[in-house]
């Protein structure tokens, strides 16, 4: 019997160690946090490409005639209007409007839908939907154990994809998957990324992961394609303004604190229109147009001192006007970088006399709109 205290690997754990990454556990996996230069391995993204091994994200399939009314129910987003072979990003929140977790959907099938939660939340997300598919005619299964998830991202990785499949790569749109072959495996292909790159995410059997790990390797070699850590995937979600659970969400913020209300869709055709936290979340949508207390904001450092997450923000009289939720150098901008909470008045880009609290120095800072870096 597995034991759930223990430090779990992918099924690309080998090839890591081969490669000299660096390891670190991560929601209880053990996984590459660099390969060895985490800014080169940044750069290769914005500038060719990098591939990843994600198998520790959470995959959970629903199936049957009543899949989409469940998920319309469970979640936040409208998902009986997504397409077969499309994508959406939404929200599980609880019964108040907190964020439990954020999460893509893939629509495989008329009665198939998978839906991919963050490794730290997987045994939440599919807790909830199994307490939430009471009356619904829909299976929920946990297919963790059944993908390895690799994703190469950046401006090359078409050109690197196209030379293991016959698959349409160019035809496939932002945020679609279809089944298809890739190096002669099966896999789901999706246009879908955290990056800020253009980019796809492999989902294929575990036995299957070295394989089609080494033939993107092999095709990406004059592309420049270099494998990436976590660290860089951090710092390029950072720079396109993504959020990141437990950083910019989480339960005691609603995705209208987030500033991602859009995704919350109160004209839903099933159930009576009826979703958990319904209520909460129009009460949060009427506070949040009224007068939202503080929103979400990037910030650029004049200096060259480090924000962190939980630093203080503060204005020109000391006195605390939000809290850094993630900060790092931004190999792209050259200067650090941050996302924080402000009070709405110092919320404005070009707002002046704000700055970090760094360890007792207040480092100056400048408001900006998200993201930091929008590819061309």
């Amino acid at each position: 019997m597995t034991d759930p205290s223990a430090t779990r690997t992918t099924a690309l754990d080998a090839t890591h160690r081969a490669l000299g990454a660096t390891m670190t556990d991560f929601a209880g996996w053990d996984m590459p946090l660099r390969y060895g230069s985490e800014r080169e391995e940044h750069l290769a993204v914005r500038s060719a490409a990098g591939l990843f091994d994600l198998s520790h994200m959470g995959e959970i399939t629903l199936t049957g005639p009543q899949a989409a009314q469940l998920l319309d129910f469970a979640l936040v987003g409208n998902l009986s209007k997504l397409a077969v072979g499309r994508a959406r990003y939404t929200m599980l929140c609880d019964e108040d409007g907190g964020i439990l977790d954020d999460l893509i959907v893939y629509r495989l099938d008329d009665q198939e839908y998978l839906v991919v939660a963050n490794a730290a939340n997987a045994q939440t997300v599919l807790d909830a939907l199994r307490e939430r598919q009471d009356g619904f005619g829909a299976e929920v299964r946990d297919d963790r154990e059944g993908y390895a998830l690799i994703a190469v991202q950046g401006p090359a990785a078409a050109g690197i994809l196209k030379q293991l499949t016959a698959f349409d790569v160019d035809g496939l749109r932002y945020y679609a998957g279809e089944r298809d072959m890739v190096a002669d495996k099966p896999a789901l292909i999706a246009r879908t990324g955290y990056t800020g790159e253009d980019g796809f995410e492999l989902f294929v059997a575990p036995e299957d992961a070295v394989a089609v790990w080494e033939a993107l390797t092999a095709a990406g070699e004059d592309a420049g394609l270099v494998p990436c850590g976590l660290s860089c995937r951090d710092t390029l979600r950072l720079e396109a303004g993504m959020p990141l659970y437990g950083h910019e969400l989480s339960t005691s913020l609603t995705p209208f604190d987030a500033g991602l209300g859009r995704i919350v869709k109160f004209e839903k055709a099933t159930n009576e229109g009826r979703f958990v936290g319904r209520d909460a979340l129009a009460a949060a949508a009427r506070k949040a147009e009224d007068a939202p207390p503080r929103k979400l904001v990037g910030l650029v450092a004049e200096g060259r001192r480090v924000p962190r997450a939980g630093y203080p923000v503060v204005a020109s009289d000391g006195s605390v006007v939000g809290e850094v939720t993630s900060g790092a150098p931004s190999p792209t901008l050259g200067k650090p970088i941050a996302m924080a909470y402000v009070d709405a008045a110092v919320a404005a880009p070009g707002t002046e006399g704000v700055a970090v609290d760094i360890r007792g120095s207040h480092e100056p800072y400048e408001v900006v709109a998200l993201p930091f870096y929008k590819r061309g």
